[in-house]
Formats: C-alpha cells, structure tokens, sequence
C-alpha cells in the first residue's frame, strides 16, 4: 500500500495533466489546429473521459475528510483551519485580481497572444527574445485557459493549483521519511504559509509551477525506495523531469540529483534493466516534453539555453571558492531578512573585499543589481521568509544525524543548495527563484520541529509553536497587505477598478496606454504595430486594442526579420531603444503623452 494514496493519486493526476497539456499544444501547433473550437473539442472530450473514470475515487474522499478531522487532536485542527483559510484568501485575491505581474506584462502573457494570434508556437519577431528563450511550460497550461475561456480571467488560479499541490507534495514527503500526521500537517503548514508562496499563488509568475514539478520528481522518487520500480511509474519520473525543464531549467538543480538517487537505488538492488532500460525511458520522456522547444531555441540561438546575454545575466560567471562563498551568503541573507533590513550586508561586504571578491560584480551580481537589497516588504518578486527559512535550515542540517532515508534526502537537498549558489547569481528577486527548494526543504523542517511541538518542557513547545504562529502571521499579513494584489489598504481588489490593478505598478503608464489606445481604436485601426523597450509591457496592448492583430516593428533574432512599418494601420511605442521618433516617419503625425507616442498611418 503507497503512503498517502489520495495525495499520491493526485499527484500522479497532475503530472498527467501536464503532460497532455503540453504535447497536445505542440501537436496542435505542427498539425495548424491550434485554435479554440478544437481545444474546446479535446478538452469536452477529455472532462467525459476523466469524469467517467474518476467517479468513484471522488466518492471516497469525503469519508477520508470526515474520518481526518475526527481523528484530529485541537492543534491539527488548528493547523488545517489556517492553512485552509489563507488558501481561501488566495483564492479571493486570484479570481479577483486581473494578472498584473511586472513579468507577466513584458514576456510571460505576450507570448500567449502571439501562439493565439497565428495559430502555433512557433518563433516571431520580437525585441523581448525572453518571449522566445524563457521556458514556456507554465505558459502552455495557460494557452489552454486563454482558448478555452477567451481571456486571461482564470490565469490565477494555475499558480495557486500549484501552490495547493505544492503544500501536499510536502505533506506527503514528510509522510515517506517518516513524520506522522501532525508532522505532515506542519509541513503543509510551513509551505503555505511562506510569504513567497502565497503572494506567487495569486499571480501569472512561474516559480510555483517549477516547485510543483520538482516536488512531484521528489516524491515519485521515494516511492521507489526499496523496490524494482513499475514501469508506469517510470514513465512519470521522466514526464516530470520534462514538466521541470519546459518550465524553468533551474528546477534541474533538484530533480537531477534526485533521479540519480532513483537510478543509484535499482543499481543497488541489481536492478540492471531496470536502471539502464528506465533511464532511457526519463530521458526519452524528458525529450518528448521539451525536446520541440529546445529545438527552437537551438535552431534560433545556437545554445539550447538562449542566447548569451541571457544566460550570463543568470548564471554565474566565476566558480572559486570566495566568489562562491560570497555569493551563498548575499542569496541567505536576502532570504532570511527580518522588517529589521539587511542587517549582517555590511559584515558579508566586509568579508567580500577582505577575500578580494567586489559583492557588486557583474560576474556573480544580476546586472545592474547592487547588493544588499530590502526584501523584506510583502513584495511578490522579492518578499524574504525568515522564519520558514530558518526552520528549513535548521531541520536540514538536524536531519543529516539521522538514520535512513531522511539523511540521504537532507543531504540531496543540501546538493541541491550548493549546486543553485554555484551556478546562479545573486539577484534582488532571487527569492522567488528558491521556491522550489523551499518546497523540497519543508518537510525537514517539519520532521525537526514536530517533537518539539509535544516536548515535556513546555517552554520548548511553546516556543516552536510561537515561531510557526510567526510565520503563519507573516503568511497571512502577506495575502492582507501584499503587493501587488491585496484585500486591504489602498490598492485592495475589492476597491481597484480592474484596468487600474492591471497597470497597479506603474499608474502612470496606466493613463498613457488608455489614451493611445482609445486613439487608435477610434481610428480603426486593426493591424497595429508594436515599438518597445526590453523592459517595456507589451501585454495591455493585447488587452486595450480591438482585434488581435498585433506585430512587433524590432526583432532581435537575425532570421526573423520584423515586418516594415508601411505594412500597419498604426503604431503604439513606448520607450524603445534610440526613441519613438527615430522608427515613425514624422508624415504619421506621432503623438506622444508620457512614456507613450502613437501614430495613425496616413491614408
């Protein structure tokens, strides 16, 4: 009997979905039938399919609900209660709050309404080539969303998915190392109550759907523990794997070691085809997934990676020991960082110069970036977590005495770390980029705080039970008064006219997009050109013109050229390179108002 079936029928169910997700669009996209009445087809037909199938299962769920919260002492209750309603309040927030992700707006969400716009995902024109070489497998599930619904109403709630599976992925992983109930509550509990968490599960970011596919290797993994694994269930370790690739590459940082855990363990049992046969399963899986991206990528590229800016901009550039040193302590004390500000950041700059490494330096410093950097305020792209990171920390370092599978999955995880400060530089955002080993780190923390929780000193107990209070206040006041989507205070959902808490970051670009749109739309035009910035939001465009019909005038990819600007009925420009003027011929007549000029082509 698999520990936690339910949970694992779940996640098994989600890394399904995935999958189907994902091939289904690009198979669309080479067949020319990637549009809306065949995913709406396809997906009728898969909801009979999956209805038919899944009747019974969804029958026996609320006995094991019911005989749960029987069997719960007042704490599990407690911990449940919480955890159920910071989740509901996330949901508020994502069903309310238009997508408005500073991200979302530049690369995450245009590239959606370009596949729509031609039928396929294939490459175009574009300046922002993060559109093109940032993985694209958050962004396949929510294509499915935009053909199945004709908007972005929904978009929310695949992050917020992920962040509820994420809870019970770790939940159920502190189930296989051995925690008992309540240590799988409080791991939930840890997870989703990280500030990071529930700010992302309210929003179009990617980094909860890359911890969900990690968490998923994870626990698939330690299934196998002990036994020559099934077939089917190799199959899914490798779907998975893909799953992480297409969606952020760093997720590999994790699921890499933890698949050669799973080969290491059939070896060890002599497994031998098994190992080498399965292995070529993942691989091949792997392949399936991301191989017709990263074909893309190379073909436009020549790197499977992007080209080379990007990847310089990420990864770092020097691998000795100091620079490494330095870099894992900027990346702790910005995950850690109390209301109190980045207070050891003078220590770790003194350390730096006394080891000769600049803490500033492009090569191990995001450009542009200066460190230390305030991350503590409930910021979805940087909000730090103090005291869930800690208790990671703690119970990772705790559980390396420890005999069995928890040492090695502690020491995996450890790896894991080492292998992100070694290769990834540090970043103000950085902290959302760790939400994957936040995720694999939770149900350590729970494993070494639980005991503690019952401790026959009381003032043990009660101090872990006052620090998981603190971090679920701080889990809370994140979803109460976060930014950029909140419940209270001046910029509420409740109280935020949509199309303001679409532009909530940038109000004054807000007025400008709105006037040249009405302007535009009020002359007819329908084929509309697009100058931008590399930082620029391109996505309102979408959203403010009339039709779909929209182009980029730059492209950055040399056999992609962009089409001449006497092809448009006009032009919208916002800030790019050598100015507005410099691409609209002065007989257009451009206007300008802010950082936004238009201009009607004369007839």
């Amino acid at each position: 009997m698999p520990v936690a079936p339910t949970r694992l029928l779940l996640i098994r169910a989600g890394v399904v979905f995935g999958t189907a997700a994902v091939v289904l669009v690009e198979l669309l996209s080479a067949l020319g039938w990637l549009n809306r009445p065949v995913v709406i087809a396809l997906w009728a037909v898969a909801a009979l399919a999956v209805g038919r199938l899944g009747r019974h299962r969804l029958a026996g769920f609320h006995p094991k609900l019911r005989d749960f919260w029987g069997g719960a002492d007042r704490l599990e209750r407690v911990v449940a209660v919480a955890l159920g309603g910071l989740f509901l309040a996330d949901l508020v927030i994502a069903l309310m709050a238009p997508p408005n992700n500073f991200d979302s707006q530049t690369y995450h969400l245009p590239k959606i309404e370009h596949w729509v716009a031609q039928g396929g995902v294939e490459f175009y024109p574009t300046i922002i080539d993060r559109q093109l070489a940032m993985a694209p497998g958050a962004e396949y599930i929510l294509l499915h969303l935009r053909l199945l619904t004709g908007g972005d109403a929904l978009y929310n709630l695949v992050q917020l998915a992920a962040g509820v599976s994420g809870a019970l992925i770790a939940s159920r992983i502190a189930a296989q190392l051995g925690g008992n109930r309540r240590a799988q509550l409080v791991a939930a509990l840890i997870f989703g109550t990280t500030p990071i968490v529930v700010l992302e599960a309210t929003s179009t970011q990617t980094d909860l759907v890359v911890a969900l596919w990690v968490g998923a290797v994870a626990t698939l993994v330690l299934d196998e523990r002990g036994r020559a694994t099934p077939w089917p269930a190799v199959v899914l370790l490798g779907a998975a794997a893909g799953l992480t690739l297409l969606t952020k590459a760093t997720g590999l940082l994790a699921a890499g070691p933890l698949l050669v855990w799973w080969f290491a363990e059939q070896v060890r049992r002599r497994e031998w085809l098994r190992a080498g046969a399965g292995t070529a399963i993942v691989v091949a899986m792997m392949a399936l997934v991301a191989g017709p991206y990263l074909w893309r990528v190379e073909t436009t590229y020549s790197n499977p990676l992007g080209p080379g800016h990007l990847r310089e901009s990420i990864s770092m550039q020097r691998h000795d020991p100091a620079s490494v040193l330095i870099n894992a302590l900027r990346i702790a004390e910005t995950a850690l960082q109390t209301p109190a500000g980045p207070v050891g950041a003078d220590a770790i700059r003194g350390l730096a110069h006394a080891i000769g490494v600049d803490p500033d330096a492009r090569d191990i410093t995001y450009w542009g970036a200066t460190y230390p950097y305030t991350s503590w305020p409930p910021d979805e792209d940087r909000v730090s977590l103090p005291v869930q990171g800690a208790l990671i920390l703690i119970g990772a370092a705790v559980l390396l005495w420890r005999r069995g599978p928890a040492r090695v999955y502690a020491s995996l995880f450890w790896l894991a770390m080492l292998a992100y400060v070694v290769l990834v530089k540090w970043q103000p955002w950085g902290n959302r980029l760790i939400v994957f080993l936040i995720l694999l780190g939770t149900p350590l923390a729970a494993l070494w705080i639980e005991p503690l929780l019952v401790y026959r000193r009381r003032a043990v107990a009660r101090l872990m039970a006052g620090l998981l209070v603190v971090g679920a206040l701080a889990g809370a006041a994140a979803a109460t008064v976060g930014w950029p989507r909140r419940l209270v205070g001046s910029g509420s959902v409740f109280t935020t006219d949509t199309m303001d808490e679409r532009f909530i970051r940038r109000p004054d670009w807000g007025r400008d997009y709105r006037w040249a749109a009405d302007a535009v739309n009020a002359s007819g035009a329908r084929h509309v050109g697009i100058l931008q910035g590399y930082n620029t939001w391109e996505y309102p465009w979408w959203i403010l013109l009339k039709g779909d019909d929209l182009v980029s005038l730059q492209s950055l990819q040399p056999d992609l050229p962009p089409p001449p600007i006497e092809s448009v009925d006009a032009v919208v420009c916002v800030d790019p390179p050598n100015g507005c003027g410099f691409h609209i011929p002065a007989s257009w007549n451009p206007q300008t108002r802010g950082a936004v000029t238009y201009a009607i082509r004369p007839r």
